[in-house]
This record gives C-alpha cells, sequence and structure tokens, in this order.
C-alpha cells in the first residue's frame, strides 16, 4: 500500500487526542492501595464495565485481522464474535457470581480457590507469557504498521516504542481506574468512527456491491461455510469457537479484571451483556468494511492494511483525524488492559504468594509498575518478530487453539464437577500443554490438514478425559473446596425466587435471552 501523508488538521487532532487521553486517564487513576491499583476499588458500574470490556477486546487481531480476514474471505470471521456472544451469556449466568463473591484478584486465584497453588501457578504462568507475547506485542505490531503509512520515514521499532511509551505513561501510575477511564473514551471514539467509516463506505460503492453479493447468494456473505471450507467450517462452529471463545472472554485476565472490579454481580453480569450487544454489532462496522474494500480496493496484497487504507481513503481532512484516533484508540487500549492483567498476575499469583510474611499494599503496587515496565520490553523486542507470520489473525488463532483447551477443561470441571479434584486437574493441565508443545512442531503428522477449529476439540477432550479419569483414581476434594466454588440447581432457584417482582428490564436474564435471540436471527439470515 502507497504511504499517505496526513495534513496539519488530522496531525494535529491526532496530537490532541493523545494529549488528553493522557491527562484524563491519570487524573482518574487510583493507586492508595491493591485493590484500587489492580481492581478500580471493586467499585464500577454496569455501562463503564461493558465499554471498557469492548475496547480491551478490540485488539488489533479483532480491528485489523477480522477486517483483513473478511477482505479475503468474506463475513465467516465474524463467527468468533458471533457464537463468543453467546458464551459471554453463558459465563454471565453460571461463572461470573463465583469469581466476583470468591473476591479473587485473578482467574489462577480461583483455580487455586478450587484445586490448589499448581494449578494456579500453571495458569499464571501460561496466561503471561500469552499476554506478553500473543497480545502486548500484536497490539505493538499493528499500531506501528498503521502509523508507518503515514510516516514512513519511521523504523518500525522507533514506532514501536513511542506506542509503548505513550500506553505506560498513564496505565503504570494509574492502574486500573485509569486503564478504564481511557478504555470507556476509547470505546465511544470507536464506535462512532467506525460507523462514519462504514457509511461512507456505503456510499462510495459499497453498497452496491453487498446488495450484488446478497442476491447472488455469494459465499461471502454467508456464516455457515461447508467443511472443507478453509476459513470457518460449520463443524468448528459448535466444537471449537465454543472453547477458544470461553477461553477469551471467561478465562483471559485481561478482561475478566474488567468484570472483577464491578460493584456488585448485577452490575457485572450486565456490563458483560452490554459488550455482547456491542460484539454483535461488530458485524456492520468491523467486518462489512473489509468486505466492501474488496470492491473498492481490489489486489491489496496485504489484508491486514484493510482497514487502514479504507480510514486513509475515505475519511474527509478532519474525520481522518479522528478515525485514525479511533484506530490507534483500538490498539492503545488494548495494550493498556494487557499491562494491568500482567502486573496483577505477576504481583498476586507469583510475588504475594510465595513471599514469606505479609505483603503490603503499597508494596504490591510497586511490584505491579515495575512488572508492567518488564513486559513492556519484552513486548517491544518481540513484536517485530509477527511479521514473519501470515497475519495476525493466523498468528493469534494458532497459539490460541493450543494454549485454550485444557485451561477451559479445568475451569468447567471446577464448577461443575464435585468429583474433579487437584491431582487430576494438574496433570490434564500438563498434559496438554506437552500435547499443545508436540502440535507446534508435528501438528501435519498427527492431523494433517485438519483446521484448527476442528483440532481444539481434540485437545479439550483429552485433557478433560485426563482431568475426570485421574480425578476418579485418587482422593475425593475436600470438603471446603466444592462447597462455595461449584454450581448447584439450589443456587438458581434461590436466585430465581430472589429475582420475583423484579421489573423487566432490570433482569439481566431478559437481556440475556433478547442477546440470545438477536445472535440467533444474525446467524438464521446470513445462514
Amino acid at each position: 500500500m502507497e504511504n499517505i501523508q496526513l495534513g496539519w488538521i488530522d496531525i494535529s487532532i491526532l496530537v490532541v487526542y493523545f494529549i488528553a487521553i493522557i491527562w484524563w486517564a491519570l487524573s482518574q487513576g487510583k493507586s492508595k492501595d491493591s485493590t484500587s491499583y489492580f481492581l478500580a476499588g471493586r467499585d464500577m458500574r454496569w455501562p463503564a464495565i461493558g465499554l471498557a470490556l469492548f475496547a480491551a477486546s478490540i485488539s488489533s487481531s479483532t480491528l485489523i485481522g477480522h477486517s483483513g480476514d473478511a477482505y479475503s474471505t468474506g463475513i465467516a470471521v465474524f463467527n468468533y464474535n458471533l457464537i463468543s456472544v453467546i458464551v459471554m451469556i453463558f459465563f454471565a449466568w453460571f461463572f461470573l457470581p463465583f469469581y466476583i463473591r470468591s473476591g479473587v484478584f485473578t482467574m489462577p486465584e480461583f483455580l487455586e480457590r478450587r484445586f490448589d497453588e499448581k494449578s494456579r501457578y500453571y495458569f499464571s504462568f501460561i496466561t503471561i507469557i500469552g499476554n506478553i507475547f500473543l497480545d502486548a506485542a500484536g497490539a505493538l505490531y499493528a499500531a506501528a504498521l498503521i502509523i508507518k503509512l503515514i510516516i514512513p520515514e519511521l523504523g518500525l521499532q522507533t514506532i514501536i516504542i513511542i506506542f509503548a511509551v505513550a500506553v505506560a505513561s498513564y496505565t503504570i501510575p494509574g492502574g486500573l481506574s485509569s486503564a478504564i477511564s481511557a478504555e470507556i473514551v476509547q470505546a465511544v471514539i470507536l464506535i462512532v468512527g467506525s460507523i462514519i467509516l462504514t457509511y461512507l463506505a456505503l456510499i462510495n460503492g459499497g453498497a452496491q456491491y453487498l446488495q450484488t453479493l446478497i442476491a447472488d447468494n455469494a459465499m461471502t456473505m454467508q456464516l455457515v461455510r461447508p467443511l472443507d471450507d478453509p476459513s470457518v467450517p460449520w463443524l468448528g462452529l459448535i466444537v471449537g469457537i465454543p472453547i477458544l471463545g470461553f477461553y477469551f472472554w471467561g478465562n483471559n485476565q485481561t478482561l475478566v479484571q474488567r468484570v472483577l472490579s464491578a460493584r456488585s454481580v448485577d452490575e457485572g453480569r450486565k456490563g458483560v451483556l452490554l459488550v455482547g450487544f456491542l460484539t454483535v454489532l461488530t458485524l456492520f462496522f468491523i467486518i462489512y468494511p473489509g468486505v466492501m474494500a474488496k470492491d473498492l480496493f481490489p489486489g491489496l496484497e496485504k489484508p491486514d492494511m484493510v482497514y487502514p487504507k479504507l480510514v486513509l481513503e475515505l475519511m474527509p481532512v478532519g474525520l481522518l483525524g479522528i478515525l485514525m484516533a479511533a484506530l490507534v484508540a483500538a490498539l492503545t487500549s488494548t495494550l493498556s488492559a494487557i499491562l494491568n492483567s500482567v502486573s496483577t498476575l505477576f504481583t498476586m499469583d507469583f510475588y504475594s504468594a510465595l513471599k514469606e510474611g505479609e505483603v503490603s499494599s503499597d508494596e504490591q503496587v510497586r511490584v505491579g509498575r515495575i512488572t508492567s515496565v518488564v513486559v513492556l520490553i519484552i513486548a517491544v523486542i518481540w513484536a517485530p518478530q509477527i511479521g514473519e507470520f501470515d497475519s495476525l489473525v493466523k498468528y493469534y488463532q494458532q497459539m490460541l487453539s493450543y494454549i485454550a483447551p485444557p485451561i477451559v477443561a479445568a475451569f468447567f470441571l471446577g464448577l461443575f464437577s464435585k468429583r474433579a479434584n487437584a491431582t487430576g486437574t494438574i496433570s490434564g493441565l500438563i498434559t496438554g500443554l506437552l500435547i499443545a508443545v508436540l502440535l507446534l512442531f508435528y501438528k501435519e503428522a498427527i492431523f494433517g490438514d485438519m483446521h484448527f477449529l476442528l483440532v481444539v476439540p481434540y485437545l479439550f477432550g483429552f485433557s478433560l478425559f485426563v482431568m475426570i479419569g485421574i480425578s476418579w483414581l485418587t482422593n475425593h476434594p475436600p470438603k471446603e473446596k466444592i462447597e462455595e466454588y461449584t454450581w448447584s440447581k439450589e443456587i438458581f432457584i434461590k436466585e430465581t425466587k430472589q429475582m420475583k417482582g423484579m421489573k423487566w428490564y432490570s433482569n439481566y436474564r431478559f437481556w440475556s435471552l433478547a442477546l440470545l435471540l438477536f445472535c440467533l436471527v444474525i446467524l438464521w439470515l446470513y445462514r
């Protein structure tokens, strides 16, 4: 793609945006104690949680990668979002209450409450590695590619460093409250800017192109694809995406940490449902523009650059600067979320848990800040290496499909099985890790050219088999491990009674069913 120079008005808007967002985030920061720094004082309301979750979830693999994949293969990539919304509903009903009521800081900490410290250390270590090399490095790389289009004279590594410093300037001092405050603003800018871009693509010939595709019943506009489809085979919708989706929304510290900051279980649930509705809408302002770009800009060598191409070509002066700010906002908000996530994981799961004696809140905050700096340095070094992969989506999905299944199996057994114990769980986690390493080198020898979404359930099922088998061959888990951390129908019945007389618009179950219906309608319309 050719390089495009921004005018002084658009550059000014970008500069003002960066200065304003840093100032705003720092002014909202809370770091008086560890709860304030890592979980924003556990006092967030549902609109803030929903918008922060949305901004944090629109990572490089979503905004850049999904629009690029839509350019190459059509709307099938939206299945990852659509099925994940259904997973969010399940998460809000069953898992979320246990997470919030347990008072944990991290997802690995919840595994320790249910099983033991071995599972906690394993999951925390895996999450930290994934956050650094998948998420943080990916966000920096995507942001650098975009800025390099505008300022080609700057080297990729230089741009990566500039972005890292900009995000660190407010995330490290202010903690989660600063990150969420920035994410709320960034989510609004992203949504509004993307809607404007979609409108401009429609009126510049995109609407006619979409009508032609729909009239011809083109595969491009179909969500349900044949089993041999290289993008998303239909069976993968059922057996693969739900597992990856649950890991992303139900086990991912980067996102769940925002849910843990909720004032109450109800606020957390409504925040998750809000981000569910916003995620469904990404079909129209992230996926659609990518599809329309196939007609507007045919023959692009790098599909990952579709979204920036649309922004730079279609947006007029002034609006271009605003949408470039939105594009940058999506990437920087993801990075700020990751920094806070990794600092929380290391501080709570390793430093505080392993250090002898009580660790003060001040010390935890200090260690969290140091951890963020170290994480950024590693991500800055690794980010340029991502260019060796075919695309951001392939890079992210390939790694995630190996890491996620054993961890999801552990959480499901932990919540729904009173017989699963610590020995079985850690055995399944370690076995799953060994298989994942094996697949990195011998995937074709074992599964041939099978789509990775169809490989995921094998990893999940094998890990589940090991966990259940060894649990049954060893002792029952202690009573205190299952009383407070496993689900039962009595919990559901008790909650139902408590909700009698509640107005429909305040009832999370009503909005859950409305969101589920919305997803099913979308799936039927684009079947």
